[in-house]
């Protein structure tokens, strides 16, 4: 039970909700609606098969994640400003710069999901009204707070309850079949799957591995989870919170994986071999399969996935770009919030050109979110040296199983930024 209050001071609350938040965050900003389709699209195609492998990016992200957490704690700043301790700061002018353009481009995929979203509710609505109302309610929310990290915990912690329990209720009512899923925990590779690069094929562009790609890059985010060392930062967490980081940063990849899994197995289930090329027909599949009441439990966990992202993402490019050059960079200081404006209205620009040009929301979405793996490496061979180094960490460096761990995401960071390197090159040419 919560302690009662004394003298005028703040309800004290429980420790297991005071050692939740940062991670929560997190979670949200990665699990954004490229997420939901891509995890839908994999479970409707290759149905249970690639369970293990959601299990296995989910590793690799909580390693990243705690690595980050525990560098914010035990170093005693934020990684951008340990970086220009020791290295100068170009480099962590870099860094920022680096993040500050991932996120950029996370951004302009939130907006076409909003617009989608929007627009699968209200068909003749023109969402480009609705994405100038949204991002003019942020920016005048953005100066008129005060406390903006509390507000977003806060905030955060209703929105993943609201996904839990939206999804929760609609993979229980599918009824999927146990044996089915704990078969495909077992590692195995779907027939039509191949490990090729892309290649121009009788004129067009073939990408075999473009869903497990998007998987890669929609759980396993190095950019999100280098931001984990900031908001232990904005929570006040000191060496004495250590253990407290390393939870939360475990709670929170159980819920970026677990609504992922819940998203697939549902679509395993439900619409076997029908891929949902867009949120309105992922949503339309689900109505007359569950019912209209899970239909509705589902629009409210749409909505939650809609909006998760769209602040946090352009919070976290503005505040690390603020750091990387040296400026405060908690959230309520002035700079990130000037940064942050600028992410959300070049998001909002480029998703409304691109639905002005009538091009095909889900397909940039998806190109959107894969874009975001090219930086990925900078972040990880960052969030790797800092956790290695004695002058940062002391005693708590890095153990040998967190650096494997640490190594296998670093390898497949990079593979993913050569795959989507030379589909790059292919569009262009």
């Amino acid at each position: 039970m919560a302690e009662a209050s004394v003298a005028g001071e703040p309800v004290q609350r429980p420790v297991w909700w005071r050692s939740v938040g940062p991670a929560l965050i997190t979670a949200c900003v990665v699990f954004g609606p490229g997420s939901l389709l891509v995890s839908a699209n994999i479970g409707a195609n290759h149905r249970y098969q690639l369970l293990w492998l959601l299990l296995l990016t989910g590793v690799l992200m909580g390693t990243y994640m705690t690595t980050a957490a525990r560098i914010g704690v035990v170093g005693g700043d934020t990684l951008c400003t340990l970086v220009a301790q020791r290295l100068g700061r170009p480099a962590a002018i870099l860094i920022g710069v680096n993040l500050c353009l991932i996120c950029g481009t996370f951004q302009f995929s939130n907006n076409l999901a909003v617009a989608v979203a929007a627009e699968t509710f209200v068909p003749d609505l023109d969402a480009r009204w609705v994405l100038l109302g949204l991002n003019s309610l942020i920016i005048i929310f953005l100066f008129a707070a005060k406390q903006i990290y509390r507000l977003l915990e806060r905030a955060m912690k209703v929105m993943v309850g609201l996904m839990l329990l939206s999804f929760l209720i609609n993979v229980l009512l599918a009824g999927p079949s146990l044996w089915s899923i704990v078969k495909g925990l077992v590692p195995s590779w779907p027939e039509g799957v191949s490990l090729g690069v892309p290649a121009r094929v009788d004129g067009s562009i073939h990408d075999p591995m473009i869903l497990v790609a998007s998987l890669l890059g929609t759980t396993f985010s190095v950019a999100a989870a280098f931001y984990q060392g900031n908001l232990v930062r904005e929570k006040g967490w000191t060496i004495e919170d250590y253990r407290r980081g390393i939870g939360d940063s475990i709670a929170g990849v159980c819920v970026l994986t677990g609504i992922s899994a819940i998203v697939m197995i549902t679509a395993a289930t439900v619409i076997p071999g029908k891929p949902a090329e867009d949120i309105g027909v992922l949503a339309g599949s689900l109505g007359p399969l569950l019912g209209s009441f899970a239909h509705a439990v589902f629009c409210v966990g749409l909505f939650a996935v809609a909006m998760n992202p769209f602040l946090i993402n352009a919070m976290i490019g503005g505040s690390i770009l603020a750091d990387g050059i040296g400026r405060p960079s908690k959230l309520s200081d002035r700079w990130p919030r000037r940064f942050t404006v600028a992410v959300l209205l070049a998001g909002m620009i480029v998703a409304m050109l691109a639905l002005r040009a009538g091009q095909k929301p889900v397909t940039l979405i998806i190109l959107g979110q894969a874009l975001t793996v090219i930086g990925n490496p900078l972040m990880a061979v960052t969030i790797l040296w800092l956790a290695n180094r004695k002058d940062v960490m002391g005693s708590r460096r890095n153990s040998a199983v967190m650096n494997i761990l640490g190594g296998a995401g670093l390898l497949v960071v990079l593979l993913m930024a050569i795959r989507v390197l030379i589909l790059l090159v292919l569009k262009l040419s």
